[in-house]
């Protein structure tokens, strides 16, 4: 085995310095993850416990030592409930963005994404002007791989061929599907009234409210685009990967809705051809 150097009995391998390098981005990607969370709380507190552990079981305190010994004994099960979210959520991540995972099921997936090309997109983009003019409330997930079975469990199924007076109906402030989410996918409305996750991040702006926390947090968990109209403002908000996007226009909006469904997004998501000057992008510190 070639050694690159030695330091006193230690020999550096090149296998050495990628395993810590691996391990760096590890902890990178992690503390991302936890960081503005209260899951950072809990990890500070963990590691408090443990170095007090250290330190009496260095001392010989037999009793606190035995007492502390219990808690680490556990730790690992007790480290499984208490991150229990950010666990869920750093799989996802995982799951989604692996590059093996598209290459792997492009061909035997690639039938999934023929609906694109019959889907209307201007019955949505119709709907949602109408519903900008009169201010009214809504939130629109488009999925364009998965069904979100989970998501869509929470609501009332619909499975309903997207129309734009539906979708008007749906979020009239009378009607008592309004409250929550639809979910479109392969250009159906699957359901409404969904419950989608609420967003951690404490760096939103303070006039984003469960709406729009709910659309972000949708974003961060699931490969998704999430659409937000503002029921006090009108304006139109886009959601993807933790990162949103505001002030667009309606042109806009149909321009990023339809490269999701193709899969031709640019590769900084922010950017947006026409008007972009109007845009104002933040990324969601998880």
């Amino acid at each position: 085995m070639n050694f690159i150097f030695k330091i006193g009995f230690l020999e550096i391998r090149w296998i050495d310095l990628v395993d810590v390098l691996l391990v760096a981005i590890l902890l990178y990607q992690i503390y991302k993850l936890i960081r503005g969370s209260i899951a950072v709380n809990i990890f500070l507190g963990t590691l408090a416990l443990y170095l007090a552990f250290l330190i009496v079981r260095a001392a010989q305190m037999e009793l606190l030592a035995t007492i502390l010994g219990q808690f680490m004994g556990v730790g690992v099960l007790a480290m499984i409930v208490l991150f229990q979210p950010e666990i869920r959520k750093f799989l996802l991540l995982i799951g989604r963005g692996t590059e093996l995972r598209g290459n792997f099921f492009k061909a035997f997936s690639s039938w999934r994404h023929d609906y694109h090309d019959d889907f209307d997109i201007t019955q949505v983009i119709e709907a949602v002007k109408n519903l900008k003019a009169t201010k009214t409330g809504a939130l629109i997930v488009f999925s364009r791989d998965t069904e979100l079975k989970f998501y869509v469990e929470t609501g009332d199924t619909l499975n309903a061929e997207v129309a734009k007076r539906l979708l008007i109906s749906i979020f009239n402030k009378n009607s008592p599907l309004h409250d929550g989410a639809i979910i479109i996918y392969k250009g159906r409305i699957k359901a409404a009234r969904c419950v989608l996750p609420v967003s951690e991040n404490d760096h939103l702006p303070p006039t984003f409210g469960l709406r729009h926390r709910s659309a972000i947090g949708m974003s961060e968990t699931t490969d998704t685009l999430v659409l937000v109209i503002s029921e006090e403002t009108g304006r139109l908000i886009l959601a993807r990967n933790g990162r949103f996007l505001r002030g667009l226009k309606l042109r806009q909006v149909e321009q990023k809705i339809l490269q999701y469904l193709h899969k031709e997004e640019p590769e900084k998501w922010d950017e947006v051809p026409e008007e972009p000057e109007s845009i104002e992008s933040v990324e969601a510190k998880v």
